[in-house]
C-alpha cells in the first residue's frame, strides 16, 4: 500500500484535536484522551516545535489521514517516536511501513545515530513492526506503564542504529556484558 507523509501544521490544531480524540488508543498512556486534553497536548508543543516533530499518514488518494507519527526529543542524540494508526486501518501494514519511512527521514534528512521505540510489552502488533524493520529490543521494564485502571504492565524499548539501517545489518545487543 503507498502511503503519503504530510507534515502536521500548527495551523491543524483542531483537526489533530478531532482525530486523536474519535478514536481509542489502547496501547497508549491515555487510550481515550479529549478533545480537551488533545488541545493541551498540543498547546504544550507535543506534536512541533524544535523537540517535536509530526506526520500524517495518508493512504494513496485519500483525503482522511489514516495514522499520525511524531519524533519527539528531536534534538537530543536519540529521538523517540509515537505512532498511531486508526482502527480501520490496523493490521493492513501501514505501521510497518511508517517506521521504515521514519528511519529513512531520521537518517537520511538529519545527523542522528540512533531512534528508539517503546511498547507495552503485550502489543504484539507493534513489537512485530519493529522486528520487522530490523529494530532491536534494548530494554524490558517490568510493571511500569500505567493504564486508566491502575494496572501496570510491562514496557519494551526497541532501537535501530544509522549504520544498521543503511547496511540492513542487525547489531545485537550484548546482554552478557558483565
Amino acid at each position: 500500500m503507498k502511503l503519503e507523509f504530510t507534515e502536521y501544521k500548527p495551523e491543524e490544531a483542531e483537526k489533530l484535536s478531532q482525530w486523536i480524540s474519535s478514536e481509542k488508543w489502547p496501547f497508549h498512556g491515555n487510550p481515550e484522551p479529549t478533545p480537551e486534553k488533545v488541545m493541551k497536548w498540543i498547546s504544550d508543543g507535543f506534536f512541533d516545535g524544535d523537540e517535536n516533530k509530526t506526520f500524517w499518514i495518508f493512504t494513496e488518494g485519500n483525503t482522511f489521514a489514516a495514522g499520525l507519527i511524531a519524533l519527539h526529543e528531536f534534538t537530543d542524540d536519540t529521538p523517540i517516536f509515537d505512532i498511531r494508526i486508526r482502527s480501520e486501518f490496523r493490521g493492513k501494514g501501514i505501521g510497518k511501513s511508517a517506521v521504515q519511512w521514519l528511519s529513512e527521514f531520521v537518517f537520511t534528512k538529519t545527523d542522528k545515530e540512533r531512534i528508539e521505540g517503546h511498547t507495552r510489552a503485550d502489543n504484539a502488533a507493534m513489537r512485530k513492526v519493529f522486528r520487522d524493520c530490523c529494530w532491536v529490543k534494548e530494554a524490558h521494564h517490568r510493571r511500569c506503564w500505567p493504564d486508566n485502571e491502575g494496572n501496570k504492565h510491562d514496557s519494551v524499548t526497541y532501537a535501530i542504529l544509522k549504520e544498521d539501517f543503511l547496511s540492513g545489518k542487525i547489531t545485537p545487543v550484548e546482554w552478557d556484558y558483565y
